[in-house]
């Protein structure tokens, strides 16, 4: 029973990454790549996106990314503009999905789309950031601003492809 639970955790993000992207249609597997999605559209349609802010990380920039089969996984392959962005610190803006019970938060999900259901992710992991906040962020329905060190994920056992860490609300 521990060994099936142990493969089950493993295998999720993985396999809801690729049930996902084949159930929406989003993009089709080849022997070494997948077609990403048509640029400027991430996940979702572009005007889900919210106005974009000088100095401010677009999210039409994270979604510069394909996914390329590698032995018998699927990885991230990300954009120069991308890759430059490791590390640095940046200002995101977007929508808080806590995940834990509490209305601060200092662990949660940056999404670029405001979500629809308490239960459902609203894109895929080129348009949601993990962040890690310094203190508290309060939960609230509005977009919300962050700076932090941006982390580029190349192969997260969870299926993220960003982190966001030393997060604190940014003006």
């Amino acid at each position: 029973m521990q060994i099936v639970s142990s493969i089950r955790h493993r295998l999720a993000p993985t396999l809801l990454l690729v049930a996902t992207t084949a159930f929406l249609g989003l993009a089709s597997v080849s022997a070494n790549a997948v077609t990403p999605v048509p640029a400027g559209g991430a996940l979702m349609p572009a005007s889900q996106f919210l106005p974009e802010k000088p100095g401010f990380t677009s999210w039409r920039v994270l979604a510069q990314v394909e996914l390329v089969k590698q032995n018998s996984k699927l990885l991230p392959t990300f954009a120069q503009t991308v890759t430059a962005l490791d590390g640095k610190v940046v200002r995101v803006q977007g929508f808080m999905m806590p995940l834990d019970i509490g209305d601060k938060q200092r662990r949660f999900l940056l999404v670029a789309a405001p979500p629809h259901c308490s239960f459902c992710l609203p894109a895929g992991p080129d348009a949601m950031i993990e962040v890690r906040a310094k203190s508290d962020v309060r939960y609230g329905f509005d977009a919300v601003s962050l700076s932090g060190k941006l982390q580029v994920l190349k192969d997260d056992p969870a299926g993220l492809y960003y982190r966001l860490v030393d997060a604190v609300v940014a003006q």
